[in-house]
């Protein structure tokens, strides 16, 4: 056993320890907490770990083990801590009253907790997913045990990175041996190959869902890979979680071609959930147009900014649906007040068909329940309703869940608290049995009242009083200065400093009576309690579909809230080519600008101009204009309205953004080797459907090597691929591009130069620039005035030598240069050497060519 020498194991000679020692061998790569009345106990190795994660005391037990524990009620904090931090840990309960144990109270592991199947309120974040993921060959299925979402996909050539860091899993898993390098802080499980068998799998997905065939979900043998996978998957959960997941959804099939490609590169590069910045706020594009209010819209418009959609008619419906928002200012006011105060139903819901939610959660579910069917009168009356097929599905699917939320009225105190021990959980008025037991125990202080008086008469002591406390139960007390008129039937029970505690053969009959209903009243609230919550729980299908369009009807409202506050226009997206962005801006940078300072541009991407090459100073805009074309396509195709005065969006299938680069140490990899990787995956998986968005490639190389891969890359998209692209660089020979390629255009992003200064305009024009402004640029970034001065004369120099400008003189050719584009002059001497015929020359005459081939060459 890992961490446990034979010394240690043999140490363990007790029945605990040799109990404890047959359960961790079954776990060992789980940190044991291992129950022990009050307390979870760790041993060993586990001790030693936990107590340097969680900065526990070690100790040891008499035989030299190693000891750390924590307190049962205050384990959520410390279990939470290890599974964020990446630890697997098994919880290992008694599963029989210590009193009826006949030896050793039996225990076992009920449970494991990984970072991958977390369902526990307050550990997650409510505006993300958090997934579980199994891979085999091209299959892939997902699982999020907090939501029960279930997701099938077969993945194509090159996807599995970008659904990876779509999914972004912290926990996979393999099939044993396979090689795969995923990214840092993912948990690796790897599982027996028989478990990824997908006959195997399709009998447990037909028998988990009562089905007679998986043919409805659209499953075909192309799809066996995910299939295992999903098999795979599910014997692992149940491992995890042996009490099973009743609230696991029917599988999702998700198809690639469906949406729209973004790789890891892009969506960094675009920040569209993630900052580039780590903790930067407000930089992403979610933060920027997220105004729903509940978490399940939050988790839906994040799936679809990372996974928009590429069918035109789809994309339609979702802005139909927006659409009709946008134009009912009191309806879209309406509606959203319905939604706000709707709670975490998937969740929530889920937990209580675990049996994990708690009074509270159960209380939050209700509430949320309450809001349904004003959620349904406000979606009912929309103005134009009848103008989106989109919420007319929703409107005519809608369950309002009425029975459910009369359900938790009716069971339920209006505030209940987290723990059932607390009692005064269930309503009065709900069980009769219950309000009899309430009755017998709340009754008692009249009871006591009247005790109190009568034995104040009987025994001439006014100052008597009946109390009680939890250690000696119910009691009479009499001060020091009264114990001469005790009655003889009084039994002494406790003596304190100025005082005598008594108790009555009468007072403890009552105790009797009272503290047995008070254990009844609690084993009847827990009885009502666990029937409600599976109620509940068994509605669990009904629940999700709630879910699900409180969720869809939440994200359109709030892209319309969006789309009415900060002026954006509806696309209209169809399958053609072209892309025209009338007026575009960035719709992050523009929140951190004061209103109406951003300037907007416009883009035109057809296919007779396709390819547009964009010089202009650092500073000037261009990678903003570059990142906001991008996040004006991924809004258009999410089914959301862009910033933009109007917008003709053709679909696209990949979009790429290259912006940048860094290097990567751990892989070894330099900038210039990251930026040529990148720039790779671009060439290699770009259609003629795509969006190419570069900025500055083969910076990281020799001026000359960077110019050449930079004029190559830019051939190959016009000439081999076709894609939309534009490319951002301060290469000026790449302006000569357009004289080549026939779809390509010039264009530049404005500044004005007053004497040694520069104003950036950031407005994109027509034609190329000559110049970088690079020196302009130090300046403002501080520069000491002598090297400013000392760099605008070696520019000079620079520029008198070599000048390579559209629209410049010719220069003079250099003959110690080459010349980088056109074919070099062809040399004489070189070309007569071609011309000999070696066969018909005698040695004398050989000689005598290559004396005059020398003398040639030394000429030249």
């Amino acid at each position: 056993m890992a961490g446990l020498t034979s010394k240690d194991a043999g140490a363990g000679s007790t029945p605990l320890m040799q109990q404890y020692l047959q359960i961790k061998a079954q776990h060992q790569d789980a940190i044991l907490f291992y129950r022990m009345g009050d307390f979870y106990e760790m041993f060993f190795e586990d001790a030693e770990r936990a107590a340097k994660i969680l900065d526990l005391t070690l100790t040891k037990r008499s035989d030299g083990i190693p000891l750390a524990g924590i307190p049962y009620r205050a384990a959520a904090e410390y279990l939470k801590t290890l599974v964020s931090l990446g630890h697997r840990v098994a919880i290992c309960e008694q599963v029989e009253d210590p009193r009826l144990a006949k030896g050793i109270v039996k225990r076992e592991v009920v449970e494991i907790l990984t970072p991958g199947s977390v369902i526990e309120e307050g550990w997650l974040t409510g505006t993300r997913n958090n997934f579980l993921v199994a891979l085999d060959g091209r299959g892939l299925a997902a699982i999020d045990a907090s939501t029960g979402e279930f997701v099938l996909e077969t993945l194509s050539d090159g996807a599995l990175a970008e659904a990876l860091a779509r999914l972004a899993p912290r926990e996979v898993v393999l099939r044993s041996g396979t090689p795969i390098e995923l990214g840092d802080g993912i948990m690796v499980n790897a599982r027996e190959p028989w478990e990824f068998d997908p006959v195997l799998a399709r009998e447990e997905l037909t028998r988990r869902f009562a089905l007679a065939s998986l043919d409805g979900f659209g499953l075909g043998p192309r799809d066996d890979d995910a299939l295992g996978a999903a098999g795979a998957l599910l014997r692992y959960l149940q491992e995890l979680q042996p009490q099973g997941m009743p609230h696991l959804a029917r599988p999702l099939v998700r198809r690639g071609e469906q949406h729209l490609w973004l790789d890891d590169m892009t969506r960094r590069n675009l920040e569209l959930v993630e900052p580039l910045q780590v903790g930067t706020k407000g930089a992403t594009l979610l933060e920027a147009i997220d105004r729903t209010v509940t978490p399940m819209g939050a988790r839906l418009l994040r799936q679809r900014v990372l996974s928009p959609l590429r069918d035109p008619a789809a994309i339609s419906e979702r802005l139909d649906a927006v659409q009709v928002a946008v134009g009912d200012e009191r309806g879209r006011r309406l509606l959203r007040d319905a939604l706000d105060g709707v709670r975490d139903l998937e969740r929530l819901a889920g937990r209580a068909a675990a049996n994990r939610a708690n009074p509270r959660e159960m209380g939050a579910l209700g509430d949320s329940f309450a809001r349904l069917p004003a959620l349904q009168q406000a979606l009912g009356e929309l103005r134009d309703l009848a103008d989106s097929a989109e919420l007319r599905a929703v409107h005519d699917a809608f369950d309002p869940c009425a029975d459910l939320a009369a359900d938790c009225v009716a069971v339920l105190v209006e505030r209940p608290s987290a723990v059932l021990a607390d009692g005064s959980i269930v309503r009065d008025g709900y069980d009769a049995e219950l309000d009899a037991l309430r009755s017998l125990r709340d009754g008692g202080k009249q009871h006591l009242a009247g005790m109190q008086a009568r034995e104040r008469e009987r025994t001439g002591i006014p100052s008597l009083k009946v109390g009680f406390n939890k250690v000696f139960g119910y009691f009479l007390e009499i001060t020091n200065a009264q114990s001469g008129k005790v009655p003889a039937d009084y039994e002494r029970r406790q003596t304190l400093a100025g005082a005598e505690r008594f108790v009555t053969p009468e007072l403890k009959e009552y105790e009797q009576k009272v503290l047995g209903a008070e254990e009844r009243i609690a084993l009847r609230e827990a009885e009502l309690f666990t029937a409600f919550r599976h109620r509940i729980g068994a509605a669990i299908g009904r629940i999700q579909l709630a879910a699900h369009a409180v969720a869809r009807l939440d994200v359109h409202a709030a892209l319309a809230e969006l789309a009415v506050d900060a002026r954006y226009a509806r696309p209209l997206v169809d399958d053609g080519f072209d892309l025209l962005l009338t007026r575009c801006r960035h719709p992050v940078i523009e929140r951190r600008l004061p209103r109406e300072t951003f300037m907007p541009n416009d883009v035109t991407f057809t296919r007779a101009d396709r390819v547009l090459l964009v010089t202009g100073p650092n500073m000037a805009g261009k990678s903003t204009i570059l990142r906001q074309i991008g996040l004006c396509v991924i809004l258009a195709q999410l089914g959301g309205f862009v910033p933009a005065d109007a917008a003709h969006i053709g679909v696209v299938d990949r979009l790429f953004t290259r912006v940048g680069a860094s290097d990567n140490l751990a892989r070894g990899q330099s900038t210039f080797m990251v930026e040529m990787s990148e720039t790779s995956a671009i060439l290699h998986n770009a259609t003629a459907q795509s969006l190419v968005l570069l900025d500055e490639i083969g910076r990281g190389t020799s001026t000359y090597d960077g110019v050449a891969i930079a004029w190559a890359v830019t051939e190959h998209l016009h000439d081999r691929i076709g894609a939309k692209t534009m490319f951002a660089t301060h290469y000026h020979e790449l302006m000569q591009l357009p004289e080549e390629l026939q779809h390509a255009r010039n264009l530049n992003v404005a500044v004005r130069e007053t004497g040694d200064s520069i104003v950036f305009l950031h407005r994109l024009e027509a034609g190329g620039t000559d110049r970088s402004y690079g020196i302009h640029v130090a300046q403002l970034a501080g520069l000491p005035q002598r090297v400013v001065q000392r760099a605008r004369a070696i520019l000079g120099t620079l520029e008198g030598e070599h000048r390579m400008v559209p629209g410049a003189p010719p220069a003079a050719p250099d003959p110690g240069q080459f010349s980088f584009f056109a074919e070099a002059a062809p040399n004489p001497a070189l070309e007569a050497l071609r011309a000999l015929d070696l066969n018909a020359m005698t040695p004398l005459d050989a000689l005598n060519r290559l004396a005059a081939l020398q003398q040639q060459a030394r000429d030249a």
